[in-house]
């Protein structure tokens, strides 16, 4: 035998051997694995083998599309060629610069030429899912456009007929809020460097993000073999969990080190003030803001239209529902929430799915419906409880890099600017922008209105306290 295979045997061997439970482990596992099938008999029964295709996941590339999303065209083009012409012309309406004031008759008349539109009927790209898709991200993308580039005014913004119409109606077929979201800034927004090569990360132009729901790709797979085991008590099982576990942490920590890479090559003070403003839904403001309304949709102020936010990261709430984190504090676990984590927004992952495709927002409900909680079987199996924890605590690492993240991004620019923009050409507008945001701001708010530091600390200790 060569000394590779004897290594390879013999770590084996001690991996099952550390697998082997005790006398006191084994009374301990028959008493937990009781009272699960007792829970269990509580629990609806589910079909846990329903394939992840069902839920518009691809095996590949995961939450993204396995292909890129193709363009509109015939009647829908002229949707195409105002994104493209909207590109190029508008700018915020906020910005008070000499190029931006030069730029706003040319603003003006892309406004007015949407307002004369007809409103489009949108049959024949809800014949095909990607076409509808694509439909979303072009018209939620214009009425983010057509909204921030007019300036600022004590009153409601009105989203003409002509987009807001379709843009619902695509919205109730994809089962998504009508509205620039996760899906449209990250999911679908990416197309082949290549257009003849594979779908693959060298091949692909994207958002940093994107990378990260790629790497998800790899968790979701941990994610369905679990549940399609035959059994998760038997010797097999359990050193397969375990290894899984490991990967999990892995993949997590890789997540990190993706995040990791924004910084070098995005600037918080032009992110700050010229690329998140555009994001902004129509509760940023908070609620003393006007908000927008949709005209020709009826109960327009019903719709969910707060902007794109991590939050609607399919991925992450997959991530959290294996692993059990509880984000609405329904469980008691050690240590109890602190006073901080009462205030902030409980419902705010749950509210955010109502941003996802419904297909990817049942596949949670599905998630969420197993009676095979990994949590619960970590409790009983004490040699799965290293590796659960392991992973939970890269989940509560990752957490903590985004919290530095928002702070440096979002927190820390909201109340100064940094000290080399007095060299900036652009400095007087970024002035007169920093002191309109200033005047009577209330908390610091993610792009859709929440009341970001609480929010991000309160999910950060909500997975701290999933440890065992």
């Amino acid at each position: 035998m060569s000394s590779t295979s004897y290594l390879f045997s013999r770590m084996f061997f001690m991996d099952m051997m550390h697998l082997i439970p005790s006398p006191e482990q084994i009374l301990e596992q028959a008493i937990c694995l009781a009272s699960s099938v007792l829970a269990g008999r509580r629990r609806r029964i589910i079909d846990m083998t329903r394939p992840q295709r069902d839920f518009d996941i691809d095996p590949t590339t995961g939450f993204l599309p396995g292909k890129p999303l193709p363009h509109l065209t015939g009647e829908y083009s002229l949707w195409e060629q105002a994104l493209l012409d909207g590109l190029e012309t508008v700018k915020l309406g906020e910005d008070t610069s000499d190029e931006a004031i030069a730029s706003r008759d040319a603003a003006e008349k892309w406004r007015a030429a949407i307002v004369s539109w007809p409103i489009l009927s949108v049959d024949q790209v809800l014949a095909e899912r990607a076409l509808a898709c694509r439909a979303h991200l072009v018209l939620a993308w214009l009425v983010h456009l057509y909204v921030h580039s007019i300036p600022p005014k004590d009153e409601p913004v009105y989203v003409p007929a002509s987009l807001a119409v379709p843009l619902v109606a695509v919205s109730k077929h994809l089962e998504i809020a009508p509205v620039l979201t996760f899906a449209d800034t990250v999911l679908w927004n990416w197309e082949l460097i290549n257009p003849d090569g594979p779908t693959t990360v060298d091949n692909m132009r994207f958002l940093v993000s994107a990378t990260v729901e790629l790497h998800a790709a790899n968790m979701l797979r941990i994610i369905d073999e679990y549940n399609n085991m035959p059994s998760l008590h038997d010797m097999t099982a359990i050193f397969k969990i375990s290894r899984d576990l490991r990967s999990l942490t892995t993949i997590i920590q890789e997540i990190s080190d993706i995040m990791q890479s924004v910084r070098p090559v995005v600037d918080p003070h032009v992110f700050y003030w010229d690329i998140r403003p555009w994001f902004e839904g129509s509760d940023a403001k908070g609620p003393l803001g006007h908000g927008w309304v949709y005209e020709g949709v009826e109960e327009s102020h019903k719709l969910d239209l707060s902007g794109p936010s991590a939050g609607q990261s399919t991925a992450m709430h997959a991530l959290d529902a294996f692993l059990d984190i509880d984000h609405k504090l329904r469980q008691r676990r050690y240590p109890a929430p602190s006073e901080e984590n009462k205030k902030a927004d409980h419902g705010f992952m749950y509210r955010m799915r109502r941003y996802m495709p419904g297909a990817h927002r049942q596949y949670l409900e599905h998630l969420e419906s197993t009676p095979r909680s990994l949590r619960n079987l970590a409790q009983c199996i004490p040699t799965l409880r290293e590796p659960y924890n392991n992973a939970v605590m890269a989940l509560k690492r990752l957490r903590d890099l985004h919290m530095r993240i928002a702070c440096l991004y979002i927190v820390t620019m909201s109340h100064s600017v940094p000290d080399a923009r007095s060299g900036c050409p652009a400095s007087k507008m970024l002035e007169r922008l920093e002191s309109s945001r200033a005047a009577g701001k209330g908390p610091v708010r993610g792009t859709g209105g929440n009341e970001l530091s609480l929010l991000l600390k309160a999910g950060r200790d909500a997975t701290r306290r999933a440890a065992l």
